[in-house]
């Protein structure tokens, strides 16, 4: 059997209340399985895809998304910025996300199921499941059947992404099938001390997004499901999030806050701020969101940089010209936010049920829950549903430019998935070439259009122009240690649900 105890280790976050959880890591050895408890590992599940997917994920989403564009001089992220992502950039996250976030959670269901713990059953499914599809979505294949064998095989094939996604229903259809709200969970930082209740809700909004992924897929129908869950109606009622970051220090603050704000690691560089194109959308309408998800440049004001480029050599835009993201130490790490679960029934109801009303009433949900996220009031709500007012016969264009400035300032992750799949925002023909004059040092946000997207500078030419990446490379550490490992594909093949 497997060692755990090595893989908990691996967890790059911990967090102020579970300090009594990783004083096992004190230890010189590695005890085997035989001496962990679920109480023990839960956390670290939890922990490891906290750090990565709150992290790593969120700057290079934010970057395929347009949400960020690297500011002067620094070079650390400006290949995101160019629409480029190497199979070294996501290998360690790659591992970490398997090795203790998928591993632990994989022990601590297994156990669980071993001593018909359903309410802690059901907790873990929905970190591996939630973990898994972030794989997927991300690289579009990944170890899954043969996976978490340990020394048994230690090549485990890459499986098709649409049969992962099936595989995962199937996971969170058991699990809800054995839970009810009153059972137990076992120590976990989501919803602690709680029972299951709110992880049976945070499971339907996962098999939420994963069969909306899929609805579009030919050959998969999945609508008559989608229609159960929705009749059932039991969803979050707040975003599904972590709450417990509440240290400065290093190991206990936010992972995006860490990277990017902290000196904890003797880093000063200062990397994301904002891209012209999400300012433009925020800007045009005075949408209160822009001064809630980004703090204003050294002048004061509200400013975004292009993709690709950094600046490095502009009188004009130096050091401090561009806004940064307003991130706290203390920020929740979001998994699905409750406008997301709105924005997918909003399109439920339009797709599926041709019902414009509901459609429209759900999009005005999703977007007033942003706002609510971001600390905002109906009130502010309504300036943005005035300049992006409902249309059925445009809902994905809505829908999808409304999300992407929703998940701008929580997930930005998300939001280049959805815009994939979605195709919204779009690329409305214009280059970096056309919004800043290199010549004359000139950044002119208005040759761009708000809502539309633009060509980065010296953009990858596997991507092109007017096209966003679609997937990642497989990370080099699959490409190095897994035979079974297939040929790396072009960053603009799609991932199964975006074709």
């Amino acid at each position: 059997m497997k060692k755990i105890f090595t893989i908990i280790a691996v967890a790059a976050l911990s967090l102020t209340s579970c300090k009594d959880y990783l004083d096992i890591n004190k230890s010189p050895n590695s005890p085997g399985e035989d001496l962990a408890t679920v109480d023990m590992v839960m956390p670290a599940a939890e922990m490891a895809l906290c750090a990565r997917y709150g992290d790593l994920y969120r700057i290079i989403g934010g970057y395929l998304a347009e949400h960020y564009a690297q500011c002067f001089g620094t070079s650390n992220y400006l290949g995101y910025s160019q629409f480029t992502v190497g199979s070294t950039s996501s290998t360690n996250a790659y591992t970490d996300l398997n090795r203790a976030a998928i591993a632990n959670a994989t022990f601590v269901r297994d156990k669980a199921a071993e001593s018909e713990a359903w309410g802690t059953y059901i907790a873990a499914t929905c970190i591996r499941v939630f973990t898994y599809q972030a794989l997927v979505d991300a690289y579009g294949e990944t170890p899954y059947s043969e996976a978490n064998q340990g020394k048994d095989n230690l090549s485990p094939k890459f499986d098709e992404g649409k049969d992962i996604y099936a595989g995962l229903v199937e996971e969170l259809d058991y699990a809800l099938s054995k839970a009810s709200a009153s059972l137990p969970v076992a120590t976990n930082f989501l919803y602690e001390g709680e029972d299951a209740t709110n992880w049976i809700k945070f499971a339907n909004a996962l098999k939420l997004k994963i069969l909306m992924r899929e609805r579009a897929v030919s050959g998969v129908s999945v609508d008559s499901a989608i229609t159960a869950l929705v009749e059932e109606g039991n969803f979050p009622t707040a975003d599904v999030a972590w709450t417990h970051l509440t240290t400065n220090e290093s190991g206990k603050a936010n992972p995006f806050y860490q990277e990017e704000f902290a000196s904890y690691f003797g880093s000063t560089q200062v990397n994301c701020g904002l891209n012209v194109a999400l300012y433009k959308a925020l800007d045009d309408c005075g949408d209160a969101r822009l001064a809630a998800f980004f703090s204003k440049n050294s002048s004061n004001a509200y400013w975004g940089s292009i993709s690709g480029y950094n600046m490095s050599t502009s009188d004009n835009y130096k050091s401090g010209a561009f806004c940064r993201p307003n991130v706290a130490y203390d920020d929740p790490v979001y998994l699905i936010s409750l406008s997301e679960i709105n924005f997918f029934l909003a399109e439920y109801y339009q797709k599926v049920k041709n019902d414009a009303t509901k459609a429209k009433d759900y999009y005005e949900a999703a977007v007033k829950a942003s706002f609510a996220t971001a600390g905002l009031t109906d009130s502010d709500a309504a300036v943005a549903l005035a300049a992006y007012p409902y249309s059925a016969a445009n809902s994905d264009k809505y829908i999808g430019i409304q999300k992407w400035i929703a998940l701008s300032g929580i997930n930005s992750f998300e939001a280049w998935c959805e815009m994939r799949r979605i195709g919204y925002p779009a690329f409305g023909g214009k280059k970096a070439e056309d919004i800043y004059n290199f010549t004359g040092d000139n950044l002119n946000a208005s040759a761009l259009t708000a809502g539309e997207l633009y060509t980065p500078y010296k953009v990858d030419t596997q991507v092109g122009s007017s096209s966003l990446v679609q997937r990642w490379p497989y990370a080099q550490a699959s490409i190095n240690y897994n035979s079974n490992c297939p040929d790396v594909k072009s960053m603009s093949e799609k991932v199964f649900w975006a074709k």
